[in-house]
């Protein structure tokens, strides 16, 4: 097997090669939390946010890196802080609900995914520094209808989504 060669590291992102294989991953160790945060009326949090690699808004479940700050932190704490930041709702409960790889022919990146429960509204949310998201909650049961309506509009749905969909999208009741 050929050895792994650094081709450029930036603050967050490291561009590799493997013999033919070209990919990324995140520097320094980062991860990534994502948070699926549905409350007791069956209603789940989303977040929208312009990305620039996709040039539109996307639809996503709240998310953030994990010890982007150089520091060892824990997952569950990352994702409470990050739900807070992003959406102003804070997490009665937090349970890992395991490491998942989203794109792994690309990225070598793992996310923890999070499930929050007892959610209070404690802020407005919006992210931080200048990451003006905007927090949407919809009913589960009207999920496959919103996800419609973005996307007539043009925004990007993130592949998390489909945690949420998977039934209805095999096509049975």
């Amino acid at each position: 097997m050929d050895s792994e060669k650094i081709v450029w590291q930036g603050k967050f992102i490291t561009a590799k090669t493997q013999g033919r294989w070209e990919y990324v991953s995140r520097a320094r160790g980062i991860r990534a939390a994502v948070i699926l945060a549905v409350d007791e009326a069956d209603h789940v949090l989303l977040v929208e946010q312009y990305r620039i690699p996709l040039g539109k808004p996307c639809i996503e479940l709240p998310a953030g890196l994990i010890g982007d700050h150089g520091e060892d932190e824990d997952p569950l704490e990352a994702a409470g802080r990050e739900l807070e930041e992003e959406t102003g709702f804070r997490a009665g409960r937090l349970e890992s609900l395991g490491e998942f790889w989203s794109s792994p022919g690309m990225v070598s990146e793992s996310f923890t995914l999070v499930r929050a429960q007892g959610l209070t509204k404690v802020g407005p949310g919006g992210g931080t520094d200048g990451e003006d998201i905007t927090v949407h909650r919809v009913a589960l049961a009207d999920l496959p209808k919103a996800v419609a309506d973005w996307r007539s509009r043009g925004y990007a749905i993130d592949v998390k989504l489909l945690l949420l969909l998977g039934g209805g999208m095999l096509g049975r009741n």
